[in-house]
């Protein structure tokens, strides 16, 4: 069997979500069914981390087994022949049996756009916009809280299968541009909603509707009903998975 391993990206908004459903019309379903064209034969996909509905991925990495022996350009051209246009394969590799893009992964990093304005613009559709002034400086403060190895029960979906609700934060950093922000979240792992329910947490420091400290309490509690509301899926993308060198993971996104 040969396991091979692709780096795709793609726009999540007319997508439900990473994982397939029976309806189809998820990422993993259309990958699996451009895929299976090439291999003629039965495939599954195991992902590095599992998007949302509506959720984007700059980076997702894949890997599949198959008997079928083709040409790596097989597994970018011909999949990507097959695929509908908001999904891209970008790379592909053919490693040995010790990778797999779940578990051999080592940390992952999120970005979360958003951008404050009397209306919204329409082309700013992988931003969530937010109609109030935020108070960016007091958002950064709150959120160092954050960093380290914490139970992040407080920020996890009910519907989270996640065996422990402990993770650790490497680097929150918000990022001004001329006309946009973002959160870059950069951990070991994440739980169901989790960026997307810190966001909705930190957006209420961020109006002053909340104080800084509030945050910390939240996240001490360990009680998701404390915490705000989880915030919208467009501004959500998965930016980077790393993986350890010898893999040469980044090569299929270069």
């Amino acid at each position: 069997m040969n396991r091979v391993a692709l780096g795709l990206c793609y726009d999540g908004h007319e997508f439900e979500g990473w994982q397939t459903q029976p309806h189809g019309r998820t990422v993993q379903d259309h990958l699996t069914k451009a895929i299976e064209a090439i291999a003629q034969e039965p495939i599954a996909l195991i992902c590095a981390g599992r998007t949302d509905t509506g959720v984007h991925a700059r980076q997702q990495v894949v890997h599949f087994d198959t008997a079928a022996d083709r040409p790596l350009t097989a597994w970018i051209k011909g999949v990507n022949n097959s695929l509908p246009p908001t999904i891209s394969v970008l790379g592909a590799k053919q490693l040995d049996a010790s990778f797999h893009a779940r578990f051999s992964a080592v940390s992952r990093t999120y970005r979360y756009y958003f951008y404050s304005a009397p209306v919204r613009d329409p082309f700013k559709r992988f931003m969530t916009w937010v109609h109030y002034p935020l108070d960016l400086a007091a958002m950064r403060r709150a959120a160092e809280c954050l960093l380290g190895t914490h139970d992040f029960s407080a920020f996890r979906a009910s519907q989270c299968q996640a065996a422990s609700p402990v993770r650790t934060l490497f680097a929150l950093n918000l990022i001004e541009a001329v006309d946009h922000c973002y959160f870059e979240i950069h951990g070991n792992a994440f739980l169901h909603h989790m960026v997307r329910n810190l966001m909705g947490s930190l957006m209420e420091v961020g109006q002053h509707r909340q104080a800084e400290s509030w945050l910390r309490d939240v996240l001490e509690s360990r009680n998701r009903s404390l915490a705000a509301k989880t915030y919208p899926a467009q501004g959500l993308s998965l930016w980077n998975i790393e993986y350890p060198e010898q893999y040469g993971i980044q090569e299929l996104f270069a």
